[in-house]
C-alpha cells in the first residue's frame, strides 16, 4: 500500500501564545553562535506563497510525490508543463528583507549557517553563505537514470523550443515553483530525457515522499551540535525533515526560537515562538542590534 506524505497538522495540545517581542531573537543573536532553519515563509514576500500559511497553496494544490512522479509519465507530463511556466515566475523572485536580514546577520559573525527547507535560492541572492540547501534547488536538474547534474535553464531553453506557442494563464505559483494548470491546459506538452543516457529528468529537489540524502541529514545534524542556538524562519514544521533538527537542540538543551505567524509543531520544543512577519520582524532584530540590512 503507498502512504501519502505527511501535507498537513493539526495541533493535539494547547500551545503556548505567540508573542510580538523579538528581544529573545535578539539575544541569542547577539550572543553569538545561532543557526538558522527557514521555511517557505520567509519567501511570501518575494511573491512565493507558502504551503501552509493563511492563503497557503495547500487548500488548492497537492505537491507530485516522488512515487507518483517516478510510476507515471503523465503525471511526469502534467509535472514539467506546470513547472516549466511557474518557472517564468519563480526564476524572477528577489530576496526579501528577511532574507537580507539573515544575509546580514551573517556577515556580522552571528550565525554559524543556514539551513533552509526552500528550494528557491532566495538566501543564496541576498549574500548568505555556508546554506544547506535541506531539500534542494528549483535551479538544477538531475537524471534518474545517470544521474548527471545540469543547469535548470538549459532545461527551460530546451522545453521552450520543444513547446513553442505553450503560454497558457496560470491560476497560481505554488513554494515548489509549480503552476496551477488544468489537464486541457496541460494537453500534450513534450516532456524532454536526458540529453547524456535519455533518461528520465527531476528537478534536484526533494520531492514529498521522498527521503533527504542520508550524508545531508548527518551534515545538518552536525550543524545543530556544534550551534549555540537554533532560529527556525517561517516553518510550521509539519513535516520531519525540519522538525528533527528542532528536537535535536531542544534534546541538547539549546535554546530554539521560532519566528513563524502560527503555530507550529515545533512551539512545544521552542523558548518561545515571535508571531509576526518576517520582514519586518528581522529588520527590528537587525535595528535592534545596530546591523544595516541591504536593500
Amino acid at each position: 500500500m503507498r502512504m501519502r506524505p505527511t501535507l498537513s497538522w493539526i495541533p493535539t495540545e494547547e500551545l503556548p501564545p505567540g508573542g510580538t517581542d523579538p528581544a529573545p531573537v535578539v539575544d541569542a543573536l547577539r550572543a553569538g553562535g545561532v543557526l538558522v532553519l527557514s521555511g517557505a515563509g520567509i519567501s511570501t514576500e518575494s511573491g512565493i506563497p507558502d504551503y501552509r500559511g493563511e492563503g497557503g497553496s495547500l487548500s488548492r494544490h497537492t505537491p507530485m510525490t516522488y512515487q507518483d512522479f517516478t510510476a507515471d509519465a503523465q503525471a511526469r507530463r502534467r509535472y514539467w508543463a506546470r513547472s516549466h511556466l511557474g518557472w517564468r515566475t519563480f526564476g524572477r523572485a528577489r530576496p526579501n528583507a528577511g532574507h537580507r536580514a539573515v544575509a546580514a546577520f551573517g556577515r556580522h559573525g552571528l550565525l554559524t549557517g543556514v539551513i533552509t527547507q526552500n528550494v528557491d535560492g532566495l538566501h543564496q541572492a541576498a549574500g548568505s553563505e555556508d546554506v544547506v540547501e535541506l531539500h534542494g534547488s528549483l535551479d538544477r536538474v538531475v537524471c534518474l537514470s545517470c544521474g548527471t547534474l545540469s543547469p535548470r535553464r538549459e532545461l527551460a531553453r530546451r522545453l521552450e523550443e520543444a513547446n513553442a506557442g505553450f503560454d497558457p494563464v496560470a491560476a497560481g505559483i505554488n513554494p515548489d515553483g509549480d503552476a496551477d494548470l488544468c489537464d486541457e491546459q496541460v494537453g500534450d506538452f513534450r516532456v524532454l530525457p536526458c540529453t547524456a543516457c535519455g533518461g528520465i529528468l527531476k528537478p534536484d529537489v526533494v520531492f514529498f515522499g521522498e527521503a533527504v540524502p542520508r550524508a545531508r541529514v548527518e551534515h545538518c545534524r552536525r550543524l545543530v551540535r556544534e550551534a549555540a542556538a537554533l532560529l527556525v524562519l517561517g516553518s510550521s514544521l509539519t513535516v520531519m525533515s525540519g522538525l528533527r533538527f528542532v528536537r535535536q537542540a531542544a534534546e541538547a538543551g539549546k535554546p530554539v526560537l521560532i519566528v513563524n505567524q502560527g503555530p507550529t509543531r515545533g512551539d512545544r520544543h521552542a523558548a518561545g515562538r515571535v508571531a509576526l512577519p518576517l520582514g519586518p520582524a528581522l529588520t527590528t532584530v537587525a535595528d535592534r542590534l545596530g546591523i544595516t540590512v541591504d536593500g
